[in-house]
């Protein structure tokens, strides 16, 4: 009978490393998105949700296209963004996202916008591009 209460223990040891993994890497991958971020706007256009990746406890990236990025900040409130295996957006305005009316959905939540602000992609993608070349030179020079 104490198996099951000892397995529970262990179980739960191992995966918070995992979450501490996870937290290390969405910090990195919001100082990255927060580098290309311009201001922030009131309205973006959306048809469709392209992809996502959820960068912080209440940030995440959303594109709405191939190279269209936006970083959005939700309300504090949020509880386990960082978690969401699947994410909804809830707009008020049809083919709009508007910050402070519309809201990311998930596990139940209706979580707020508070902002959005436009990521430049292709600036990022081509940074990348440089800094991924430099290195397979730096690679061939040793």
């Amino acid at each position: 009978m104490r198996i099951l209460p000892t397995l529970a223990i262990v179980a739960l040891c191992a995966a918070l490393p995992a979450h501490a993994d996870t937290a290390a890497y969405m910090a990195q991958q919001l100082a990255k998105y927060q580098k290309y971020a311009g201001a922030p706007v009131e309205r973006i256009p959306m048809i469709d949700l392209w992809q996502w990746q959820v960068v912080g406890k209440d940030k995440l990236v959303i594109w709405t296209g191939v190279s269209t990025a936006y970083l959005v900040s939700v309300e504090k409130s949020c509880n386990n963004l960082d978690w969401a295996r699947g994410i909804g957006i809830e707009q008020n305005t049809s083919m709009h996202v508007d910050a402070k009316f519309d809201s990311i959905v998930f596990d139940h939540q209706n979580c707020r916008i508070r902002e959005i602000q436009p990521i430049d992609y292709k600036a990022l993608r081509a940074d990348e591009k440089a800094a991924s070349q430099a290195q397979g030179t730096d690679a061939g020079a040793k």
